[in-house]
């Protein structure tokens, strides 16, 4: 059996960033990234009960993910 190297196993991980968007009805509340949609719904209904997650774009390294929301944070990029 052939296992995976640690680089492999890295880069795997690496692109595994996705971008969000929260919206309660159609207003959008925060924007956001993860490695994990489902548990960070969970954590944002906490504050908004009725909020959705809607993923913005194809999962991506950690590095693009969150220059992406520095820059939608800033208003220097469209929300999508």
């Amino acid at each position: 059996m052939q296992y995976p190297t640690i680089l492999a196993v890295v880069m795997a991980a690496s692109t595994q960033t996705y971008k969000y968007r929260l919206k309660v009805g159609e207003r959008v509340v925060h924007h956001g990234i993860t490695t994990d949609l489902l548990r960070r719904e969970r954590e944002h209904r906490r504050r908004w009960p009725h909020a959705r997650i809607e993923q913005v774009g194809e999962p991506t390294s950690h590095r693009e993910a969150w220059e992406w929301e520095r820059q939608v944070k800033r208003g220097a990029a469209s929300a999508g």
